[in-house]
């Protein structure tokens, strides 16, 4: 089979509350209808029917919830697309085997409340949360329980960046241009959401927490001399105390933790790129993603891109049933026959 633990899509009923949240936010109804995809289901089925043993572990698309309305409305808006998914996997379980749980990060209490829910009750196989949280970062006091709560559980954390074209590239700009905050931006958002953690001290207290990273874990396998001989000598070019602190708390190098996030094969067909990031994780890390329907052709192309891009890569049979499969099965509590 070929697992697709990263596709996006958006619960009908979820859907049309969203959009009459997000009010007058043009940019969204625009860019939202023109992917017709993230919400007419035939339409994904024939895309899906191209490709043998093709399946879905469903995702919400962006934005994040916390996003969308303040902490009072979040929770609501969060057990709407939670219960959308569940009843997309019951009524098509050989298409969708499973759904990855949204949460409302602007209220850590009722996220850990629906964790428990969407988990227990609904059959998540998961939780999907974004680097960061309306501007603040994941290793923040409030959201420690959050990675308590999953470690116990022993299910995956989807880590998916966030970014907005509001963030300008240079202090004295107003915006990002070229939509350098998605291109560039994303991937940096991301590894910067995974360096806070690993100096958090996160696997240090959960050793065995899974979190499946976007885009193959961002920078960090190119970037890997920067994140070894680079980061051991955190605090030797500031005079901020508090890194220096940091770097002696930790019970490894940095890079040794870095290596233990997981990563997608959500790359959009570079090859080269998923090399690098095998090289780097390692087969056992490394689930197939494609980030479905985001392609310029709003839904079959980065399926068959990344499809193609496995079998261009250099690994062996073994490590690419791993990737396409395996690991997606021994991590998540799949539906499947």
């Amino acid at each position: 089979m070929k697992i697709d633990v990263f596709p996006h899509i958006f619960p009908k009923r979820f859907f049309a509350r969203m959009l009459e949240v997000a009010g007058g936010n043009h940019y969204m109804q625009k860019r939202m209808r023109a992917i017709p995809v993230l919400v007419d289901l035939e339409q994904r089925f024939r895309i899906m029917d191209r490709y043998e043993g093709y399946a879905q572990v469903l995702t919400l698309a962006s934005p994040p919830i916390e996003a969308l309305a303040g902490p009072d409305a979040t929770p609501e808006l969060a057990r709407l697309a939670n219960d959308g998914m569940a009843e997309l996997v019951a009524k098509h379980p050989d298409r969708f085997p499973g759904f990855v749980a949204s949460l409302p990060m602007n209220n850590p209490d009722a996220s850990l409340t629906e964790i428990d829910r969407a988990i227990d009750t609904l059959g998540a196989t998961g939780v999907q949360i974004f680097s960061n949280v309306n501007g603040l970062p994941l290793d923040g006091p409030q959201f420690r329980s959050l990675f308590d709560r999953m470690a116990s559980l022993g299910l995956p954390i989807w880590l998916h960046p966030a970014r907005p074209a509001s963030f300008p590239d240079y202090p004295g700009e107003t915006r990002s241009r070229y939509d350098i905050w998605w291109a560039f931006g994303w991937p940096y958002e991301t590894t910067a959401a995974m360096a806070r953690l690993v100096f958090s001290g996160l696997f240090d207290r959960h050793p065995d927490l899974k979190i499946i990273t976007h885009h193959m874990g961002a920078m960090l396998p190119y970037f890997e001399g920067r994140a070894g001989g680079g980061l051991d000598q955190l605090g030797s070019r500031t005079e901020d105390s508090d890194d220096a602190v940091a770097l002696a708390r930790l019970k490894r190098r940095p890079l040794e933790y870095f290596r233990m996030f997981y990563g997608d094969t959500a790359l959009f067909g570079a090859h080269h790129a998923m090399e690098c990031g095998l090289a780097f994780f390692g087969a056992d890390r490394i689930l197939f993603g494609t980030d479905m329907p985001f392609d310029p052709e709003k839904g079959p192309g980065f399926i068959r891109d990344t499809i193609r891009a496995m079998e261009l890569m250099r690994a062996t049979p073994e490590e690419k049933t791993k990737i396409y499969e395996e690991n997606a099965r021994h991590m998540l509590r799949l539906r499947l026959k």
